[in-house]
């Protein structure tokens, strides 16, 4: 009995105390309560970080990121990573990417629309083809490559004079201008990017080995030239639209082909500026310049009796679009 009671006195006193401190609790102002023990710690706790991390992790093969990477290696570098799996080859085979190579190489602006693959245009500009590898070859002594152009109309103006023409001459005045001014005009030309070369052949007049004449020609074609059907099996050839002779001693063989739309432009005006560009005197190698819509070559010359100059244009078909042009020049 005596526990009992002492038990039941202890649980009533406890209780007591519990219900106090409540009381107490409740009473008190709100910041200075003590927060309550947890029974528990926090054991697990997910970071918004954390999911970030899971949807921005790097992946290897985006496409956009490869892309652009792409545009900024040169033709050599995307055929090695081509290479290296079937994603990348077929990445690296996007026509956008060898679009921006190819204009980004040749530096000139976006042209009109092409009807050929921009890979294979790329490789029929830089894989040191010209045209007498395909025509002519035997008589073919060296050549260099001058750079692109682009061409926005149609109407181009042939000159071996470096001066800017007072007047641009009528389709039907070309043989009077050829002997007046040394230039003249081609019509129905092939518009969007033209490639330069400058070529030094043997005498195309005579068979003889024990020749020693040679003729400097200025060889501009349509970037789209050289995978065409029509050049590819010989149905298009050049033909002669024009010719005359320098018969007293001339300084330089040179030739130009002009834009006749730019013919104006600051960037052409910079071509008729020789002191820019040509060779100073006794100095022999062959010099050339480009801009935007226009080339021009110049050789120096020693003493001289003249030079015979012809104008050349390859049509594509008898009725078609003038697809190349050389300059030729040889001494008399």
């Amino acid at each position: 009995m005596v526990n009992r009671k002492r038990t039941s006195r202890v649980e009533a006193t406890g209780d007591d105390q519990m219900a106090k401190r409540k009381r107490n609790l409740a009473s008190m102002p709100q910041r200075t309560r003590r927060p309550l023990r947890r029974s528990k710690t926090i054991c697990s706790c997910s970071s918004p970080a954390s999911f970030l991390t899971a949807h921005s992790t790097f992946c290897w093969y985006e496409r956009d990121l490869w892309t652009e990477i792409a545009k900024f290696l040169d033709a050599r570098s995307l055929v090695m990573l081509a290479a290296t799996s079937r994603w990348f080859q077929s990445l690296i085979m996007e026509d956008s990417i060898w679009k921006y190579v190819c204009l980004r190489d040749l530096q000139v602006p976006t042209p009109c629309n092409v009807s050929s693959k921009w890979i294979k245009l790329y490789a029929s500009a830089f894989d040191g083809s010209h045209s007498f590898m395909f025509r002519q070859q035997e008589k073919h002594i060296d050549w260099m490559r001058i750079g692109a152009f682009s061409l926005d109309s149609s109407e181009v103006l042939l000159t071996e004079r470096l001066s800017a023409p007072t007047r641009i001459p009528k389709e039907d005045e070309t043989e009077t201008m050829l002997q007046s001014s040394g230039c003249c005009v081609l019509k129905n030309v092939k518009t969007g990017i033209w490639i330069a070369d400058l070529q030094l052949v043997r005498c195309p007049v005579c068979d003889l080995n024990t020749c020693d004449g040679t003729m400097q020609t200025l060889d501009a074609r349509h970037i789209e030239l050289f995978l065409s059907e029509g050049y590819q099996n010989g149905s298009w050839d050049y033909d002669v639209v024009g010719s005359h002779d320098i018969k007293k001693h001339t300084d330089g063989a040179s030739g130009a082909v002009f834009d006749v739309k730019h013919l104006k432009d600051s960037s052409t005006s910079a071509i008729f500026n020789l002191k820019s560009w040509v060779g100073k005197p006794m100095d022999w190698q062959p010099r050339a310049v480009i801009s935007l819509h226009a080339v021009a070559v110049n050789t120096n010359l020693q003493k001289n009796e003249g030079i015979h100059v012809k104008y050349h244009a390859m049509r594509a078909g008898p009725n078609g679009e003038i697809v190349s042009i050389r300059i030729s020049q040889q001494l008399l």
